[in-house]
């Protein structure tokens, strides 16, 4: 992700102000990493380790019994050694075998989980679908579709915005879109560039607003209706709330990408990515418009195809990582037949090739990332919540202190907990079953109502994900666009801190009202 390859000077920029703007550049990603990585480190020397015992809930969604293993959350124990002392799981430099030390967090991160999740399948899925479209972009029919699109719409260009955004909100809400931004960010980055916006804006109507409907969703079968299984509540419940957010956080985040939008039109230098967006621009002064042949159409039509079969898959027979890669990797190879069949730009089979193996190189930066914040997780969490770890006593101990609070401050400490929580577990479905189980009858004890806890959880899970490098998604999207992660928080801070007021108001109305 680092954006120095990329960095072109602009024009009239003096020596001076060209050494200025490298000593103000953030940290890259990775540094940042690995300082987070010795924070996390630090820890395990003064907080002993705990486990948790995992139980089985049962649940009703739609009539049909679902079973989750949650941890129980009257079973922490602080670990202990045979002369009865806490266990402190101290972070050495190296481990050996399957321990995990500061200096080969990242191998071990990048090695961790399997074909469906993080990070090992998250990487592989990145890779695959970088290549795919990689061939894709290779034809020449992305470029030059954008091209008319621009011709078709000029003086109407600001309409992508919110149209793009209340419909990435809406797959967000419905069915948890997540990883399937990062693919259509490919394609629209470019796209934003050349109709004077810049790639940040592109990250906010693709990736953000998936995270803006997940947070708010009354129906995500990843977050709301696992958290209300665990909690107890009738799953589904409580949806007029839910879509009122929606609405809300939705119309809030469309509105300020849209001030932010014509902010960068009418002045692109003032863009955060304005250094790595001369990636995209370089490449629109080299596409020369030429005929939108039968070649071209196919391509296209092959692209919403394959998209439309994926949001299918998803909704109705619930494809993850895996099959969603390959259904991408069949619209690459279909590409790249119709490439060489039409000879479109010239294509060949082994441009094809060629043109797979340099999508594929693209993601290589952001999957390091991927497998840099695993490893993270890996240092304070472990395996599980049976396995000893710091993050199981943290969560305890932040139980135990919420339970003395009035009940309205101690809903706000919930959403505020979750937030900060999610850094460690992006996962929507893992924190709720690490959470939820805690969360729920600790809710009882101190007057806030169990909907109310959901929503702490949900606010807290969702909208975290907009900035934390641990989120595989947001490092994934923010790659494709070429945008670094220090440069976004940078962007992002004032649009987080909105959130997290407007969250934090409908936590604490939320309770006073009764919300139930």
């Amino acid at each position: 992700m680092d954006n120095a390859q990329h960095q072109g000077t602009p024009e009239g920029n003096s020596p001076d102000l060209i050494r200025a703007n490298k000593r103000s550049r953030m940290p890259d990603t990775l540094i940042i990493i690995f300082f987070i990585g010795i924070f996390v480190s630090a820890l395990t020397y003064f907080i002993p380790v705990g486990t948790f015992q995992i139980k089985e809930v049962h649940y009703l969604v739609e009539g049909v019994e679902k079973t989750r293993k949650v941890i129980d959350p009257t079973s922490f124990a602080y670990s202990v050694d045979d002369a009865g002392q806490t266990v402190f799981k101290k972070i050495a430099l190296f481990a050996s075998g399957d321990g995990v030390g500061l200096l080969n967090f990242p191998f071990e991160g990048l090695a961790s989980g399997d074909k469906y999740g993080s990070a090992i399948g998250i990487i592989m899925f990145m890779l695959v679908i970088g290549g795919a479209f990689g061939v894709v972009m290779r034809t020449g029919t992305i470029d030059n579709g954008i091209l008319r699109l621009i011709d078709k719409t000029r003086g109407n260009e600001i309409i992508f915005i919110p149209a793009m955004f209340f419909l990435f909100s809406l797959g967000g809400a419905v069915f948890g879109m997540g990883e399937e931004a990062i693919a259509f960010a490919i394609i629209i980055a470019p796209l934003m560039v050349r109709l004077g916006y810049d790639s940040i804006t592109t990250v906010m109507v693709t990736y953000v607003a998936t995270q803006v409907g997940f947070a708010t969703s009354w129906m995500n079968p990843f977050s709301v209706v696992i958290a209300q299984g665990i909690a107890d509540v009738p799953v589904l419940s409580g949806s007029t709330l839910r879509i009122g957010l929606w609405l809300g956080f939705t119309l809030f985040g469309i509105i300020f990408t849209m001030a932010y939008a014509r902010k960068i039109k009418r002045a692109p230098e003032k863009s955060y990515s304005y250094h790595s967006d001369s990636y995209f621009r370089e490449r629109s002064t080299q596409v020369k418009k030429t005929d939108f042949g039968l070649g071209y159409w196919l391509v296209l039509l092959t692209i919403v195809g394959i998209m439309v079969w994926v949001v299918w898959g998803v909704v109705v027979h619930g494809w993850y990582i895996p099959e969603i890669a390959g259904q991408f990797f069949a619209m690459g190879v279909i590409a790249a037949v119709i490439g060489v069949l039409f000879k479109l730009n010239n294509m060949t089979a082994n441009d094809a090739a060629d043109a797979f193996k340099d999508g594929a190189t693209v993601m290589i930066a952001p999957a390091l990332l991927v497998g840099f914040a695993k490893g993270i997780m890996l240092l304070i969490s472990g395996s599980g919540a049976t396995d000893p770890s710091v993050l199981n006593t943290v969560l305890n101990g932040t139980a135990g202190a919420i339970s003395g609070m009035h009940d309205s401050f101690a809903a706000w400490c919930m959403y505020a907990f979750q937030s900060v929580f999610n850094f460690f577990v992006p996962s929507g479905s893992g924190q709720a079953a690490l959470t939820m189980p805690l969360m729920a009858p600790l809710s009882d004890l101190i007057g806030v109502t169990r909907q109310v806890s959901v929503l702490a959880f949900q606010l807290g899970d969702g909208f975290t994900n907009v900035v934390i490098p641990t989120s595989a998604s947001l490092m994934g999207t923010l790659g494709v666009c070429r945008v670094d992660w220090g440069n976004w928080i940078r962007f992002s801070w004032r649009f987080m801190l909105w959130l997290f007021i407007f969250s934090s108001i409908a936590v604490i109305g939320a309770q006073m009202g009764g919300y139930a």
